[in-house]
């Protein structure tokens, strides 16, 4: 796609400096970037590898000195990351797929879809959806979904029956949304149920497990994505709900009847046990888990490999294996590692006292 410095700065909303004029091909890191690229250069300590590329214009920080920079060129705003959003989406060349129905996709006669499908993609029976999606090759959607305006549903992605989602659904390669959950019980209190309530003691009698099926199904706001190879399952009589704005990493695990707020931030490999409510602006680090049935408040924030096992406040941020709050771990950590100084200091100390007597 070949675009000006110009253009690029009047999707960002400012002015070009210098020669806006030059046509952009691609975008590129600093260091490697061509004659024809933008380079990305968002603080100075990016921009010092300029030197090293080829790049005549760069995206640089308010008051970049550009020329200084031996560039012909620059677009200078005040939150250079921010904006990348806006042009990697204009680079972005696969993110637009292939137009129309292609002949090998099998759509219900019910189905209406509004967009375009790609090759062996298979849309169910009653399924809806709407304008201006792209449904990549292999996809498949089960009967009777309901999927908004603007959907980009990408290579393998598997949609299950009575799945609803709002406008501008995102879901990558290989996620899953809609399996059944893992719900199993027993014919009397199961292992995990005695363990649960004593906290250990006799885990019972070996009992064979049986299915609960799961009839609800999932719900999904506007403008979520579902990152590759994530599995949101399906809720076991009301749905799983997954709030507006929502944002899912690859490898998560959503479970049955789990409530997730909304523009919540879920790191790769997260997982949530079923029942479990996630509040507003939420963020999990990586592979933080949760365990089921507690509810987590607005605006918490976890580092990786965090562990919930207890309903957390609103706005704390937690960190460590079981959570504790993210400066007491730190705390905790730190006398830790000052242990065996402090324990030699008072072994001495107290040798030299025994010396004394």
């Amino acid at each position: 796609m070949a675009l000006t410095v110009e253009d690029l700065a009047s999707a960002l909303g400012v002015e070009a400096q210098g020669d806006g004029s030059l046509v952009i091909d691609a975008l590129a890191e600093p260091g490697t970037a061509r004659a024809g690229d933008l380079a990305l250069a968002s603080n100075p300590k990016y921009a010092s590898a300029l030197a090293q590329g080829q790049a005549r214009a760069a995206l640089l920080w308010t008051d970049a000195d550009w020329e200084g920079l031996g560039l012909k060129a620059a677009i200078c705003v005040g939150r250079p990351r921010y904006s990348m959003a806006t042009l990697t989406a204009l680079y972005d060349a696969a993110w637009q797929g292939a137009e129309g129905i292609h002949p090998t996709a099998i759509i219900a006669d019910d189905a209406t879809v509004a967009g375009s499908v790609g090759p062996y993609s298979v849309i169910g029976a009653g399924t809806v959806i709407g304008d201006g999606a792209r449904i990549g090759a292999h996809v498949t959607i089960g009967p009777n979904c309901r999927i908004g305006s603007g959907a980009v549903i990408r290579d393998g992605a598997r949609i299950a029956h009575d799945v609803t989602a709002g406008a501008s659904l995102v879901v990558q390669p290989g996620a899953l949304i809609g399996g059944d959950g893992f719900s199993f019980v027993t014919p009397e209190p199961s292992a995990a149920e005695t363990v649960r309530e004593t906290l250990g003691g006799d885990a019972g009698n070996a009992q064979a497990w049986t299915r609960i099926h799961s009839l609800g199904g999932v719900e999904i706001g506007d403008d979520v994505e579902i990152g590759a190879g994530s599995s949101i399952d399906r809720g076991t009589i009301r749905a799983t709900r997954i709030g507006t704005g929502t944002k899912i990493d690859s490898l998560v695990q959503v479970g049955h009847n789990v409530e997730i707020g909304e523009h919540c931030l879920l790191c790769g490999h997260v997982g949530i046990g079923g029942s479990s409510k996630i509040g507003d602006h939420v963020i999990l680090g990586g592979k933080t888990g949760v365990v089921d049935n507690i509810t987590v408040g607005d605006r918490v924030v976890t580092g990786a490999g965090t562990l919930l096992m207890a309903n957390v406040p609103a706005g704390r941020a937690m960190l460590g294996y079981p959570a504790t709050q993210m400066t007491s771990h730190i705390a905790s950590y730190k006398a830790l590692r000052r242990l065996p100084r402090d324990i030699a200091a008072l072994k001495k100390a107290v040798l030299k006292l025994g010396g004394s007597d």
